[in-house]
């Protein structure tokens, strides 16, 4: 197939065109998914041999069996049966012998193998690709935290100018936001679930089989690395689910918003930053000029596209008395999530690492209203020294300021008054109304600190 036959633009345009394909779709492609299918059938299996319900040959030849199924296979096989898992049986038991075709998927219902391989691929998935590639990304804006912990940056509040900190102290606030999302993505896939029993969650089939089918379902979700449902139905508890999807849309949301604030810093106006830009790149169609925030509005895009999939989660946790059909469509996009969240904190990664921080152009934006700056460590000083309306006599003075176009500065010390107050200031206070730079309260020593954390708890 060609792969712009594909209809999904994450095929034919982002996963399927990735460099890394060959490594994604070990976890993200159907054959995948029913290779974890299979490594289920074959924890039954096995955990049944184990108590002589069958035989370590059926074991041996299921085995061999399960390593020759393809998705390919199994879904021509559904065109005929119109059901996903009994042809997933089926497929299997043409390639064992007829003593062994009973124990293919003996005493299971559908789901018993559908909620735990998903559980099992997105934990792999999870541990072994995502982490690793979010990380990486962790690292980088640590980097860039420390190497920026004393640039110099005007704060914005609503838009506007606000006061002093450091380029680097900002970056440092995402690391922190990614280094807690992080820890909760590596705790949510831990706590993911599997369940072996049966069709309502009663165990009816498997007691017909083993005196404590319990215990089965315990080894057969042990033997996959996973933790057993405590109370299920026809389907696993889906919350453990939720909560992982959750964390990486959570995720999501923090790497959605680094990117909306780099691009604004790359505004014309503001040129704070820039992307780096390659010499055949093209910014516009038509204006040769441009050089567009390309990678930063792409993981935002990503991020409106899929973080209202996160309502279709919370729906499927709805499923009427021991299970509906309501989540059987919704449930194959789940695995879309992680894999768009590694796709963007891969592009981040990379776009991060060869970001352009223009210094000259930091430092043109603070003065223009540095002169502003003051105005908060000043009433700050006049209440502690005693003034008695100090936060309403500081803003008439930022509004003579304006009115009269000079430097509040000036207008501070022509005020009547004023060098009353401005004597009782220490050299260290009287430096900072001086200085507007220097108004930089813990932005340096934070950053050190959230840094340091992150890098000690992620081991980065």
């Amino acid at each position: 197939m060609d792969l712009f036959d594909n209809v999904s633009p994450l095929d034919y345009r982002y996963y399927g065109r990735d460099k890394d394909f060959e490594k994604l779709k070990e976890y993200f492609s159907e054959n995948t998914r029913v290779k974890y299918l299979c490594m289920v059938e074959l924890a039954l299996v096995k955990a049944l041999a184990k108590r002589k319900v069958c035989s370590e040959k059926a074991v041996k030849e299921i085995e061999e069996a399960i390593g020759k199924v393809t998705a390919e296979e199994v879904y021509a096989e559904e065109d005929r049966t119109r059901h996903d898992i009994r042809s997933l049986a089926n497929c299997i038991r043409r390639k064992v012998s007829d003593e062994s075709k009973p124990f293919v998927h003996f005493g299971a219902t559908s789901f018993d193998i559908v909620d735990t391989a998903n559980a099992l691929r997105m934990k792999k998935a999870t541990q072994d690709l995502l982490v690793p590639k979010l990380l990486e990304l962790e690292k980088t804006l640590i980097g860039i935290a420390l190497r920026e912990k004393e640039t110099l940056q005007i704060g914005r509040t609503h838009g506007q100018h606000a006061e002093p900190l450091t380029f680097g102290f900002a970056v440092a606030g995402f690391a922190s936001r990614l280094g807690g999302r992080i820890r909760e993505i590596n705790e949510k896939s831990e706590g993911l679930v599997g369940k072996f029993s049966g069709a309502v969650g009663a165990y009816n089939a498997t007691s017909m089989l083993v005196e404590n089918p319990i215990e089965l379902e315990a080894e057969i979700i042990g033997e996959l690395g996973l933790k057993v449902s405590e109370s299920s139905t026809q389907i696993a508890e889906p919350e453990p689910m939720t909560d992982l999807m959750h964390a990486f849309t959570a995720c999501f949301g923090v790497l959605a918003n680094l990117s909306d604030d780099f691009r604004n810093l790359q505004r014309s106006e503001i040129s704070e930053i820039a992307e780096a830009f390659g010499k055949e790149q093209v910014g516009s169609s038509t204006m040769p000029h441009k050089r567009n925030p390309l990678n930063f509005e792409n993981v935002k895009s990503f991020w409106k596209h899929f973080m209202p999939q996160m309502t279709a989660v919370y729906l499927d946790q709805i499923s009427d008395h021991q299970r509906d059909l309501t989540n059987s469509a919704s449930g194959r996009f789940f695995p879309e999530m992680p894999l768009a969240l590694y796709l963007c904190a891969d592009r981040l990664d990379k776009t991060c690492r060869k970001m352009i921080v223009d210094k000259e152009s930091l430092q043109r934006n603070f003065g223009k209203n540095k002169d502003f700056v003051i105005a908060e460590p000043l009433y700050i000083l006049l209440a502690l020294h005693n003034h008695p309306d100090a936060h309403e006599f500081v803003k008439q003075l930022t509004l003579k300021a304006q009115i009269e176009k000079k430097p509040l500065p000036l207008v501070v010390q022509e005020e009547p008054g004023m060098q009353e107050f401005l004597a009782k200031f220490t050299p260290e206070q009287r430096e900072i109304i001086e200085k507007p730079e220097k108004y930089l309260g813990k932005a340096v020593e934070k950053t050190e600190r959230i840094c340091a954390h992150w890098k000690e708890e992620l081991g980065t």
